[in-house]
């Protein structure tokens, strides 16, 4: 879990020969088979001599100290982590270090600070770094969750003086978090002086990051109180028919893992809106409130970021229940009761990326094994028709057989019904139907449904003008929410630099008509929200938003643009890989490519709670949309 482990001595010798970073950087490359960044290594080299030789004047030296230890289930990495003894109990002590170069701070409100260095965008308060770190340690640990003071953090701002980052100053201290600048080095002694002893015992040492080093890793109980009272009190879900029946398939399965020793893997399917994700947080919160070990796991960064924004909002301790699909390759099995796969068709072959461990890496399976073996009940809820990237596998038929593979009993809940298109099970029939996604071709909304009394919208705009019109229109009118959506058929350009500050390209170019995608991913851009909240943020009408963005999300009025990837010719779909520029998706084979794209715009299309508008630029596809939609 860290790159380097050893003394404080041991590694200031190696720093004061100019070493330490070379090492570092070596390890990285071995262990994560990927080089770090020159900015990174220039800090190691810079910053770690100076918090060597203060552990050495404290008399620390035999300190053991894990040099970028990674988080549980996190791609988080702390700078250091000191491991000894507390001089008054005996008890195994734990230090963590958050290193900054910082000489300078222009400004801080609240947990945001804006330094030289990083441009116009603010980030997090270095006491607010460490002391979430301290927090998500505690309450992912649950032998420190039951010892929360044998854990402490610390800032250590190096090169600066207390007058050149006192707008820091106003933060409020914990023991997870105290900030020490090159004024506050006697401070800063004394401290660590009084939380690890002075000249102690070098085997003690050695066994507390034993300890640490081996620690199980799973929700605490106190964090599983606090999600259970966060995620009931902020959403009331009625579970209906099938949706409860899934709850309690569940819910049957962990009574019975813990009773009789089985494991049960539990299979959710459901169209576009009906209820899996409601099923979850349901889980979520029950499961917590019980005390079981439970976490939520997607392989959307744009729908797990949004999940902890919603649902831990107002306790961001709650956010550490919210997972990725990878975040399990080095789990122990069992680590947990219940793990709830949402959106699990994004299941990708393996977890393993640039950042993975070496020696892991070397053991790494298949990624719905990882899925499988860290829970007792593991519950997977997807749509297969939501696949629509290479490499996503996640299928009744690959679960099944990965979980009889491993002796699991399966039990298999199909939710019927639609709550997402007004509740229209017309609409969900008419787009599989428009799509070639059904035996039966396709037909005229109106004919469809004639027969029913139903109050969803579909509309087609003969120019995306007009579309855009429209949907101001029904939110004027309706209210709510409204979006565009595009195929992925146009550049995706990083934001321009302008006097007045970064900006979005209007990539999306049809005719006179010019639009930009939302934001990319690590992009912040004045008055547009980041790419995971395009969906939920009012900020994200005006910017057209692509597959990656709107996948698991909803609004009340959606504007899809079927883009040149996807045209009719006599009376066909025609799939053309050369008017796509997702460069995963080009990558497939003919036959997987027609069938993602069609699953991307099912995807889109199906966004909207109360209606649609759908448009095309190419003019015999366009005259197509025209009539069905009439």
């Amino acid at each position: 879990m860290a790159l380097v482990r050893r003394s404080a001595a041991e590694l200031l010798e190696d720093a004061k020969a100019d070493r330490l970073h070379l090492l570092l950087n070596e390890q990285a490359e071995f262990q994560l088979e990927s080089r770090v960044g020159t900015s990174e290594v220039r800090s190691w080299q810079r910053s770690l001599p100076v918090l060597l030789a203060d552990l050495a004047d404290a008399g620390l030296g035999h300190v053991e100290v894990l040099l970028e230890h990674k988080l549980p289930h996190s791609p988080r990495r702390v700078d250091a982590v000191l491991c000894g003894t507390h001089p008054t109990t005996g008890e195994s002590s734990y230090v963590l270090v958050e290193l900054k170069q910082w000489s300078h701070v222009e400004a801080a409100v609240g947990e945001l600070v804006r330094t030289a260095g990083y441009g116009p965008a603010p980030v997090l308060h270095p006491v607010e770094q460490v002391r979430r770190y301290c927090q998500y340690l505690v309450d992912s640990t649950p032998a420190l969750a039951a010892r929360p003071d044998a854990v402490h953090g610390i800032a250590y701002l190096h090169n600066a003086r207390n007058a050149d980052v006192s707008a820091l100053r106003d933060h409020a201290l914990s023991e997870y978090g105290r900030l020490f600048t090159l004024d506050d080095r006697g401070a800063l002694v004394d401290r660590l002086q009084a939380v690890l002893g002075r000249a102690g015992d070098r085997d003690a040492a050695r066994n507390a990051a034993d300890e640490f080093l081996n620690f199980h890793h799973a929700p605490s109980k106190a964090l599983l109180n606090i999600a259970a009272k966060e995620i009931r009190e902020r959403e009331q879900f009625v579970l209906l028919d099938e949706q409860k029946v899934a709850y309690e398939t569940v819910m049957h399965a962990v009574r019975n893992a813990r009773a009789a020793s089985t494991r049960t893997v539990v299979i959710v399917l459901g169209g576009p809106g009906s209820g899996k994700s409601a099923i979850a947080l349901s889980l979520v919160g029950e499961l917590a409130r019980q005390g079981r070990t439970v976490h939520h796991a997607t392989g959307s960064g744009a729908f797990t970021r949004t999940l902890r924004k919603t649902a831990g909002s107002r306790n961001t301790r709650v956010q550490g229940l919210f997972k990725y699909f990878n975040n399990y390759v080095s789990s122990e099995p069992r680590e947990l009761d219940v793990l709830i796969c949402d959106e699990a068709h994004r299941i990708r072959e393996t977890s393993v990326n640039r950042f993975t461990k070496k020696e892991v890496r070397a053991r790494a399976g298949r990624q719905i094994d990882e899925l499988i073996d860290v829970a007792s009940v593991p519950v997977f809820l997807l749509d297969e028709d939501q696949i629509v990237r290479p490499g996503e596998m996640g299928s009744l038929e690959e679960i099944t057989t990965a979980a009889k593979t491993k002796g699991c009993e399966v039990e298999v809940v199909r939710l019927e019904g639609q709550f997402r298109c007004g509740g229209s099970a017309a609409f969900d029939t008419w787009v599989s139907r428009l799509l070639g996604l059904e035996q039966a071709g396709p037909t005229e909304w109106t004919r469809l449904v004639s027969a029913t009394d139903d109050d969803f919208v579909v509309a087609s705009a003969a120019t995306p003008q007009a579309m855009e019109a429209w949907l101001r229109t029904r939110r004027s009118e309706h209210g709510g929410t409204a979006r565009i959506a595009a195929g992925y058929c146009w550049p995706w350009s990083d934001p321009a630099e302008a006097e007045q500050g970064k900006h979005l390209v209007d990539d999306v170019v049809i005719n006179d008509w010019k639009r930009p995608w939302n934001a990319k991913p690590g992009n912040s851009v004045p008055d547009a929200p980041e790419s995971y909240f395009w969906a939920s943020d009012e900020r994200g009408f005006g910017q057209v938003g692509c597959i990656y963005t709107a996948q698991g999300f909803e609004y009340d009025w959606a504007g899809v643009i079927i883009g040149p990837d996807l045209v009719r010719r006599d009376g066909e779909w025609v799939a053309r890989r050369g008017h796509s520029h997702d460069p995963g998706v080009r990558k497939a084979d003919e036959l997987h490519f027609a069938g993602l794209i069609r699953n991307t715009y099912k995807v889109l299309l199906t966004r909207g709670m109360s209606g649609v508008c759908v448009y095309s630029p190419d003019p015999e596809t366009q005259e197509f949309l025209a009539h069905v939609t009439r």
